[in-house]
């Protein structure tokens, strides 16, 4: 007996945009200053993002890595020292600490959220540990009541890979409210995007002020003598962007209301296709922008799984394979990498292994579509389940 044919379901098209892109872009072009140190569009984009999150300062930077990077920067990190990242997430999380000479750390992730574990992160802790980096993985946030214990008692800084929590909140607190440093990606499938893109948010001044000389290659924004105060690079977003995001930032309460409202049934309809277990939720995590619809197969083999992705594609769905564990690419072991070795690392990551063989994610696209087109994407995968 042959498949089932569904019609393909229509889902909004990524990025969005409209007048009011449109709009910024032209603003930022007759203003006459390109840059941000002549012009508006930068200044304002990150006054917008810091008060949306919550935030003391923002700075807006060329790209997600970039941020990343720029935050354990001001943090301390370089050579002889560790940061503590999940194993399963990805890749940009270790390689902005390595890129800096610091060893990333790879340690497991909860089976139910996909976010750090904290019992591994207590005992990946070392005198050399400099910073801990909570992924929120898909836009569920990481247990931060539990991280930020560790941090006030363990003296080692957070810093939150927030590439996929635009806009989310822990027991009623925004990312810029949890006391510590966030980096934001605005890479083009995010939750807002310029194509490429990226943030900081700071809970004080000063760190922020650190940040804005690195990120403009040591140079104070007043100085016109070349008076450069500490090592840095050229991370600074041009206006173009700036405008765009500012037009983005606007539009995504909407969008993540609906994705907030489509998720719980988008995620019982997975659930009730056998063999299917969808992300979990931590109810604390009380706004969740959902980055990404992601749901295991349990028991499936890596290359069943890929082919599965292959059909759910050719049946209209945005589908992807999940992550690789950061310690299976190659590029992880070129420069700052543990001594432990692979069989090592996965012995101790034994569920970020899981993942990385029967996780599937569905783009945060999926969840802006229509009741109908949810039912649609479950029976769908239903379908392609069974006939596999």
């Amino acid at each position: 007996m042959g498949a089932i044919e569904y019609p393909a379901p229509e889902f909004p098209e990524w990025p969005q945009y409209d007048a009011e892109e449109r709009e910024g872009l032209i603003r930022a072009l007759e203003q006459g200053q390109w840059w941000r140190m002549g012009g508006s569009e930068v200044d304002s984009f990150e006054k917008e993002f810091a008060d949306y999150h919550g935030a003391e300062r923002a700075l807006a930077v060329t790209n997600g890595t970039h941020a990343l990077e720029l935050a354990l920067q001001v943090l301390g990190v370089g050579p002889g020292t560790e940061v503590i990242v999940p194993a399963f997430t990805f890749i940009s999380s270790s390689q902005a600490a390595q890129r800096l000479g610091a060893v990333a750390v790879p340690v497991d992730v909860d089976l139910d959220t996909y976010c750090l574990d904290v019992a591994a992160t207590e005992a990946a802790i070392t005198e050399r540990t400099r910073a801990i980096m909570p992924v929120h993985m898909a836009g569920h946030l990481a247990d931060m009541d539990a991280l930020e214990k560790l941090s006030a008692d363990s003296g080692v800084p957070i810093i939150q890979d927030a590439a996929h929590a635009h806009g989310a909140q822990w027991r009623g607190r925004k990312v810029g409210e949890l006391g510590s440093i966030a980096a934001f990606s605005f890479q083009n499938g995010k939750l807002m995007t310029a194509g490429e893109g990226g943030a900081v948010t700071f809970p004080d001044n000063a760190s922020y002020e650190e940040a804005f000389l690195r990120h403009s290659c040591g140079r104070p924004f007043s100085d016109r003598k070349y008076f450069h105060r500490t090592s840095g690079s050229n991370f600074r977003l041009n206006e173009f962007s700036a405008s765009v995001l500012r037009a983005q930032l606007r539009r995504l309460d909407s969008q993540i209301a609906t994705r907030e409202q489509r998720s719980p049934l988008l995620k019982r309809l997975l659930s009730e296709i056998p063999g299917v277990v969808p992300q979990g939720r931590d109810e604390r995590a009380d706004r969740i922008p959902h980055y990404m619809a992601m749901f295991r197969i349990p028991g499936i083999t890596e290359e069943r799984r890929n082919a599965l992705v292959d059909e759910l594609i050719a049946r209209g769905l945005p589908a992807f394979v999940v992550f690789r564990a950061i310690y299976r690419s190659d590029g992880f072991w070129e420069t700052g990498a543990p001594q432990e070795s692979v069989d090592e690392l996965a012995r101790r990551c034994p569920n970020t292994e899981a993942l990385t063989q029967d996780g599937i994610w569905l783009h945060h696209r999926t969840l802006l579509g229509t009741e109908q087109n949810i039912h649609r994407t479950a029976e769908i995968v239903a379908d392609v389940l069974a006939a596999a």
